[in-house]
C-alpha cells in the first residue's frame, strides 16, 4: 500500500521527467507513462481507502476548484447581479441569470475567493444578511422570468460576526429558506465542498439536491460537535464519522439524489474533467425537473422537505 510519502515521491519523479523532456529534447514518454499508470493505481487504492475525515479534508483543499472557477467552467454566460436593494452586498454569496446547454437559469453560489486578500473579503464563503437578501431578490427574479433556480454551495457556514446578529442573520437565513421551498420554478443544489449548517441550506432547500463525491454537509462541522460532545477539538476525525456528513451515507438517508464523481485524488487533481462531471449532472436534472408540471413539482418538494430524515420511519419500526 503506497502512502503519501511515496506518492509525492513519484509525482515529483514524474514532474523530473517530464522537465528532462522538455529541456534536453530526450524521449522519455514511455517512462512517463509507465510511471503515471503506477501513480493512478496509488492513488485510486488510496482514495478507496479514505476515512470520512480524509473526504473533509479534501473538501477544504486550498486547490480544490470552486465558486466563480466553477461558474465560468460550466455555464456559457452569467452575468451577475449585485445588491440587495437595502443597501449592502455580499462577495461571499454571489449570483445571476447564465446560460447552461441553452437553457437560461438563475445561478447563486457562494464565493471563497482564490487570493488571500479576496479570501479575507470574502470570509471564506461565509455569507452575511446582505446576501442571503440578494439570493432571496434573484429568486423573485427568477420566479418573474421563469427561470430555474441553480445553487452551488460551499460555505463553512453563515458569517458568525457582530455584524451579522445586529442584522440578523438567524431571520434572513430562515427568510432564505422560506423563499426556496416556495418558488414557482425548478430547483436544484449541487454541494461542491464544504456545506456547512444554516448558511448552507439557506440556499439548499430545492426540489434536488446533489453532492461532488469528496463535499461535506452537515448541521455542524467535526471540530464544532468535537468540541461540543468529546470535549476535545482534536477528536474531529471521530466526529466526522459519527456525523455521516459525507455524500454515500446522505444518498441512503434521501437527503442527497445524486453524488457527482470526482477525479481519483480529488476535484483539484483535475478541474476539466470536475468541471465536465457537474455539467453533465446539472443538466440532465434540470432537463428533468423542467418537464413536470409545476403543481407536481411542488408537491413532490413539500413531500421531500415534510418527510426528509428517517426519524419516523425508525420511530414506527420501534412501535
Amino acid at each position: 500500500m503506497a502512502d503519501d510519502a511515496s506518492i509525492r515521491a513519484l509525482e515529483e519523479k514524474v514532474a523530473e521527467l517530464r522537465t528532462m523532456m522538455e529541456s534536453g529534447g530526450v524521449d522519455l514518454s514511455e517512462e512517463i507513462a509507465l510511471l503515471e499508470k503506477k501513480l493512478f493505481a496509488w492513488r485510486r487504492d488510496q482514495y478507496a481507502r479514505m476515512s470520512d475525515w480524509d473526504r473533509v479534508k479534501l473538501a477544504r483543499h486550498p486547490e480544490r476548484p470552486r465558486g466563480l472557477q466553477l461558474v465560468n467552467a460550466v455555464t456559457e454566460d452569467f452575468y451577475e447581479l449585485r445588491g440587495d436593494r437595502m443597501g449592502g452586498d455580499d462577495p461571499a454569496l454571489r449570483g445571476g441569470p447564465a446560460l447552461l446547454d441553452g437553457q437560461r437559469i438563475m445561478l447563486l453560489f457562494h464565493h471563497r475567493g482564490s487570493t488571500r486578500e479576496e479570501q479575507h473579503s470574502c470570509r471564506y464563503g461565509m455569507s452575511t444578511p446582505q446576501g442571503y437578501r440578494k439570493a432571496m431578490r434573484l429568486m423573485n427574479i427568477a420566479n418573474r422570468l421563469r427561470l430555474p433556480v441553480l445553487s452551488l454551495v460551499d460555505t463553512p457556514g453563515a458569517y458568525p460576526g457582530v455584524q451579522s446578529e445586529e442584522q440578523n442573520i438567524a431571520a434572513a437565513i430562515a427568510e432564505s429558506i422560506s423563499r426556496t421551498l416556495s418558488l414557482d420554478v425548478p430547483s436544484l443544489t449541487v454541494i461542491l465542498g464544504e456545506g456547512g449548517s444554516g448558511g448552507a441550506i439557506a440556499i439548499a432547500a430545492t426540489d434536488r439536491v446533489l453532492m461532488m463525491e469528496n463535499a461535506t454537509y452537515s448541521v455542524i462541522s467535526p471540530e464544532g460537535a468535537a468540541a461540543i460532545l468529546w470535549k476535545d477539538s482534536q477528536a474531529a476525525p471521530q466526529a466526522a464519522q459519527a456525523l455521516r456528513l459525507t455524500a454515500p451515507p446522505l444518498i441512503e438517508l434521501g437527503f442527497i439524489d445524486q453524488i457527482v464523481p470526482e477525479p481519483v485524488g480529488g476535484a483539484h487533481t483535475d478541474p476539466e474533467a470536475t468541471a465536465y462531471e457537474l455539467r453533465a449532472a446539472v443538466s440532465n436534472h434540470l432537463q428533468e425537473l423542467s418537464s413536470i408540471p409545476l403543481d407536481e413539482l411542488k408537491a413532490l418538494r413539500y413531500k421531500r422537505y415534510r418527510n426528509a430524515g428517517s426519524v419516523r420511519a425508525a420511530a414506527d419500526q420501534e412501535a
